[in-house]
C-alpha cells in the first residue's frame, strides 16, 4: 500500500501577524478547499496578508486569503479570494465566538501547512498592538541581536 506523507510542510506564513498582534492562543483548523486550490497551495502560491477569520452561523470562515490560480487548472480554477470554511470542533468555535465578542480580540491566520497530507491553517486569537508596543518589540530584538553579536565576536578572539 502507499505510504502517506507524515511530515509537516509549510505552504505559506503570515509573518507580519506576530508584529501587528499580541497572540494569546492558537488553534489548528482544517480548510475546505477545491482541487486546484490544493495544487496551488502545494506549489506555495498563497498569501495570508490582510486575511482574517470570522464566525457566521456557527461556522468559521477565513476571508481575504489569496490562493493563486493553478497554472494547468483551465476551467476548473477557483476565485482566488473566495471565503473558505474552516473545519473545527463545535466547542472550539463556541469558545472563539465568545472571545471575539470581547473588545479588541480578532481571529488571525498565522500559517497554512500540510500535516499528514491534509491542508491545515494555524488560527490565532489576537489583540492589536499599538505603535509603541511595536517599537518596544523592535528595540528588544535589536538589543538581543547586539548582545549575541558581541558574544560571538568575543569567542572569535
Amino acid at each position: 500500500m502507499g505510504q502517506k506523507n507524515t511530515g509537516i510542510k509549510i505552504a505559506c506564513e503570515n509573518r507580519k501577524a506576530r508584529h501587528d498582534y499580541f497572540i494569546h492562543e492558537t488553534y489548528e483548523a482544517g480548510i475546505e478547499l477545491k482541487g486546484t486550490e490544493v495544487k496551488s497551495l502545494r506549489a506555495g502560491r498563497a498569501n495570508l496578508k490582510d486575511s482574517y477569520a470570522e464566525i457566521k452561523n456557527g461556522e468559521v470562515f477565513v476571508q481575504n486569503m489569496h490562493i493563486s490560480h493553478y497554472e494547468q487548472g483551465n476551467i476548473f480554477n477557483h476565485d482566488p479570494l473566495r471565503p473558505r470554511r474552516l473545519l473545527m470542533h463545535k466547542a472550539e468555535i463556541v469558545k472563539l465566538f465568545s472571545k471575539t465578542r470581547e473588545k479588541g480580540f480578532t481571529l488571525v491566520p498565522l500559517k497554512i501547512y500540510f500535516k499528514h497530507g491534509r491542508a491545515k491553517l494555524e488560527l490565532a486569537l489576537g489583540s492589536g498592538k499599538h505603535n509603541y508596543d511595536k517599537r518596544q518589540d523592535l528595540a528588544a530584538k535589536a538589543a538581543k541581536r547586539d548582545v549575541e553579536r558581541a558574544l560571538r565576536d568575543r569567542q572569535k578572539y
